[in-house]
């Protein structure tokens, strides 16, 4: 991944903080981005902290325009953002916890592919991965707007890489199960989280996907159950 700028999103969350480090540990130069996020947070040269919003179109086009501005190209964008929000059924969900969910799993995505689109089909040669959810596949009771979310992010994903196969970019999804988090020990304390998906694992597919090797991988959703499966 020598000379390769990678773009991560949620670069310091739970998924986020190993999928920055495995790009750097693959000698890229990353940029991180998150709400909040330092310098310090990653001990690296090829590290770049980027606070920045992506939830709005504003949010996003800035991040990139300050990305390309400062480093003239995007070849990889990995998108970790995401939220979850469970319990109800549709029937008692509240209009905040769907909007909320499209928000942060959909419209995020949305405004994070447009901007960066353009910057990616100059390189000819793009990766974008990005992180759904097996619900998105498989939704169960109580987690249906979340399902539909992570469904909906999926379609959009796999409609950019119809769209842009043409200048060399491929994009892809990946449908981890339960991930072996912090927020997730902390929500379910007395799982058993053997099960879990290890986002290491996570991330080396993700830079196997950004590299050479993983060129022919276009348009899928790429299940990750681990034990759970």
């Amino acid at each position: 991944m020598k000379d390769k700028v990678v773009l991560v999103t949620g670069a310091n969350g739970g998924l986020g903080s190993y999928v920055t480090q495995a790009f750097l540990d693959a000698d890229a130069t990353v940029v991180g981005v998150s709400r909040k996020i330092q310098q310090s947070d990653f001990n690296s040269p090829r590290f770049t902290a980027l606070a920045g919003e992506i939830s709005t179109a504003a949010g996003a086009e800035s991040v990139v325009a300050k990305l390309v501005a400062r480093f003239g190209r995007l070849d990889v964008v990995a998108h970790t953002v995401g939220g979850f929000a469970g319990g109800p059924s549709i029937a008692e969900t509240e209009d905040a916890t769907f909007q909320g969910m499209f928000e942060v799993n959909l419209n995020t995505t949305f405004y994070l592919l447009r901007a960066v689109l353009p910057a990616m089909r100059k390189t000819r040669n793009g990766r974008i991965i990005a992180i759904g959810s097996r619900a998105a596949l498989e939704p169960g009771a109580g987690v249906g707007v979340y399902s539909a979310s992570k469904a909906a992010m999926v379609s959009l994903i796999r409609t950019v890489a119809l769209e842009n196969k043409d200048a060399g970019i491929t994009a892809n999804v990946i449908l981890p199960g339960t991930m072996d988090t912090p927020a997730n020990r902390k929500a379910m304390p007395n799982a058993d989280v053997s099960k879990w998906v290890q986002p290491a694992s996570v991330a080396s597919l993700i830079t196997w996907l950004a590299g050479d090797a993983g060129k022919d991988v276009n348009g899928a959703a790429i299940a990750v159950y681990g034990a759970e499966g």
